[in-house]
């Protein structure tokens, strides 16, 4: 289970009400453009300016109009959050109604799936259209646990007056996101929320740990999966001549004959029947099996469909993307912070970086030489011939594309932004 760092919105030894008085006042500081008298938490602070550069009412925010009956199954259905339901509701129904709070639950897009919990409070969350169907993201209410945590990317507390809208100061909140294990992809967040008079710091962490369990069942049910996808296709593995694989639609391997065995593999993101080139392994031909592919290695053909342009895709603060294209198609790769930063200096330095260069880019410190190597072996495992060594570097032969925010700040680290400016093929 990772670690995480949380940040209760109280702080520790603070009165509430006390302090409540003190948020009032940098709300409202905030609101009318005016220096608050004290600055508030730095991710709050940045989502009070979201709102102000968004021109939403402080007031009253948008009408959250609710989705129709037949599209909030539909939802629910395809957000991969229902499976993880059973844990969300073990582990904090039962605390919602004793602590007079609700448990939300909602996609990735913000949408509430379910809620459950005190009657009470539930009764008081219909007066603010707080319900099942309705869009809880910060452009529709502002700053929230929810929304912002969906923005932020991160658990997060908020209490009271952090509420960008006044109406929603009465209450305290805590959310946690939760990720698919198969692809690392944002399924939603899970939240609870109550009166502001029942702020507790350990609702954070109570939430957070909730949801990991939660992503625990999800990670044990894709392990059962490919349990059924090895002992389904085993038979057939073992007739096939050379070497081969059997992978879910993830690019999980289950099975593997004449190799290595591999944890998993990048698959195009629309699989066909076929040859394609993959970067682990070159040339491979594709043939479906029920559940996933099997995956037939050409091996001496691999150069017929090298890729010949790769893009790095660092726009979006809620997820880094490299995609690889080439005459056997197209692929996607979604990349850690940390790779994503490393990629970002490569793009931008083609003829290439040493481990000390990177170690100075990324951190500062040129002796930082063993993490950068490190993190490049786990890379260029990922992502094949596309990478380069002695010096680090993509490919002679592709063409790479970088593209970029506006203000690379926004999206990586302070050490990396300027080298960007240097150069780089970017659109």
């Amino acid at each position: 289970m990772r670690q995480e760092h949380l940040e209760a919105a109280l702080p520790a030894g603070e009165d509430p009400r006390r302090y409540a008085r003190v948020l009032a006042r940098m709300h409202e500081a905030a609101v009318s453009g005016e220096a608050p008298p004290e600055a508030p938490r730095p991710v709050i602070g940045a989502s009070w300016q979201r709102m102000r550069r968004l021109g939403l009412d402080p007031d009253r925010g948008q009408e959250p109009a609710p989705l129709a009956v037949a599209e909030l199954e539909a939802r629910r259905r395809a957000s991969g959050l229902a499976d993880a339901l059973p844990i969300l509701r073990d582990g904090l129904i039962s605390v919602a109604e004793e602590a007079a709070h609700i448990m939300v639950v909602v996609d990735h897009d913000g949408r509430v799936l379910w809620r459950d919990g005190s009657t009470a409070v539930r009764r008081r969350a219909d007066g603010l259209g707080f319900t099942e169907g309705v869009s809880w993201n910060e452009d529709r209410v502002g700053t929230n646990a929810i929304g912002t945590a969906l923005v932020a990317r991160r658990p997060l507390q908020v209490y009271s007056a952090e509420h960008y809208v006044r109406t929603h100061h009465a209450w305290t909140c805590a959310a946690a996101p939760m990720h698919d294990p198969r692809d690392g992809r944002l399924l939603g967040v899970v939240d609870l929320s109550g009166p502001a008079a029942t702020v507790h710091a350990t609702t954070l962490a109570l939430v957070v740990t909730v949801a990991r369990l939660a992503e625990a069942q999800l990670r044990n049910a894709h392990l059962a999966e490919l349990e059924r996808l090895r002992a389904a296709t085993v038979p057939t593995l073992s007739k096939v001549p050379g070497r081969a694989l059997v992978a879910d639609r993830h690019g999980w391997v289950a099975a593997v004959s004449g190799l290595t065995p591999v944890d998993r593999i990048s698959l195009p993101n629309s699989c066909r029947p076929g040859e394609v080139w993959l970067p682990a392994f070159g040339t491979c031909r594709l043939e479906p099996v029920p559940g996933g592919w099997l995956v037939r290695l050409a091996g001496e053909d691999a150069e017929r469909t090298r890729p010949t342009r790769v893009t790095l895709d660092v726009r979006s603060p809620r997820g880094c993307v490299l995609t690889v294209t080439g005459s056997s198609g197209t692929w996607s790769h979604p990349l850690s912070p940390r790779h994503a930063e490393m990629l970002y200096v490569l793009a931008a330095h083609r003829e290439g970086r040493s481990a000390a260069q990177l170690a100075l880019d990324l951190f500062g410190d040129p002796a930082r030489t063993v993490t950068v190597r490190a993190e490049m072996s786990r890379l260029r495992r990922q992502l094949g011939s596309i990478l380069e060594r002695r010096p680090y570097r993509f490919a002679d032969d592709l063409d790479v594309v970088l593209e970029r925010p506006a203000e690379p700040e926004r999206i990586l680290p302070h050490s990396v932004a300027p080298a960007i400016r240097a150069g780089g093929h970017q659109r």
